[in-house]
């Protein structure tokens, strides 16, 4: 902890970050040894960071206990397996104020280098502009760590910050960057380029990382990676190598995957990495796992990613 009361953490460079899923046990108790078994392969696969309570772990089913290991879990695994460098950002998300300040600092003392908020969305009639604004600014002074806005409106009532809420915001020194899941591209560039230069933007989806590269973006953070890590981290690669007709062909490829993530949410992603990987499929209820017969569907839609996943795991 340095003199002022944050705490040091790794800096978040550009590249892909996986939001990851979240392992339960047959009775819905989390599954600690498959969190950090999923970490470690992740980080093996050459992604930039992780990101743990993300839409993709689940961090509505889970507590605040919960929440602090399994983000403590994931920060031990990289470290162990020696990708101690490697960021973790924490999903911090709360309908108040004050409950988001205590989970970011939940988060800092499990072992995040960094989180990422949600806007308050409950009470969305209630909450004019000058409000949230004072709710971000009020949690990025109180953070030990530093702040990443998540614009999700499907996560948020249909609550959609626009480019001058974020680029307001960005002014905020523990305001680094901001996560849109909202897929608009236009909003994207005007943040990347009209934000402090080390400000970090980042789409929400595998499906546009080009997009996000040719506007300024610093990169992704996308569930999809969860399966298919290495084809995400590669189109990249080959757009940074200038190889631009390639990266459009893999693209393509992680789009397709990325559409049944995106229309199949959380527990497609989960399907497939039982299907493929063997371990993870359980999700907590509500929410259950697929019918045979939708699972072998999902399975299908994520065969073309998958092979191009393991046609690349070969070149390793």
């Amino acid at each position: 902890m340095t003199a002022n009361g944050t705490i040091k953490r790794n800096p978040l460079p550009h590249g892909f970050y996986v939001p990851t899923v979240a392992f339960f046990e047959a009775d819905e108790e989390v599954d600690l040894a498959t969190v950090e078994k999923h970490a470690v392969y992740l980080a093996r696969s050459g992604v930039t960071g992780l990101v743990t309570q993300g839409s993709n772990g689940e961090a509505v089913h889970l507590d605040r206990d919960e929440r602090n290991a399994i983000t403590a879990a994931t920060r031990r695994a990289v470290d162990a397996a020696g990708y101690t460098s490697m960021p973790v950002i924490a999903g911090c998300g709360a309908a108040s104020t004050r409950e988001t300040i205590q989970l970011c600092k939940d988060s800092g003392a499990a072992g995040a280098d960094a989180v990422l908020v949600l806007p308050p969305s409950y009470y969305k009639a209630l909450v004019n502009t000058e409000s949230m604004h004072a709710h971000f600014r009020a949690v990025a002074d109180a953070s030990p760590i530093p702040v990443l806005i998540y614009n999700f409106p499907g996560a948020s009532s249909g609550l959609d910050l626009s480019s001058d809420d974020i680029l307001t915001l960005a002014k905020h020194p523990n305001i680094i960057g901001c996560k849109l899941t909202c897929g608009n591209t236009g909003k994207l560039a005007r943040i990347a380029a009209g934000a402090k230069s080390d400000f970090l933007t980042f789409g929400g989806s595998a499906d546009f990382t080009l997009q996000t590269l040719v506007a300024g973006g610093a990169g992704i953070i996308g569930g999809t990676a969860n399966l298919i890590p290495r084809s995400c981290v590669r189109v990249m690669e080959l757009y940074r190598a200038g190889k631009v007709e390639e990266a459009q062909k893999l693209q393509a490829i992680v789009a397709r995957a990325d559409w049944a993530a995106i229309h199949g949410g959380f527990v497609a992603v989960k399907s497939g990495l039982q299907s493929y990987h063997g371990y993870g499929g359980l999700p907590r209820r509500p929410c259950v796992v697929p019918s045979a017969t939708a699972a072998a569907a999902i399975q299908e839609e994520f065969r073309e990613g998958i092979e191009l996943e393991r046609s690349l795991e070969k070149l390793v």
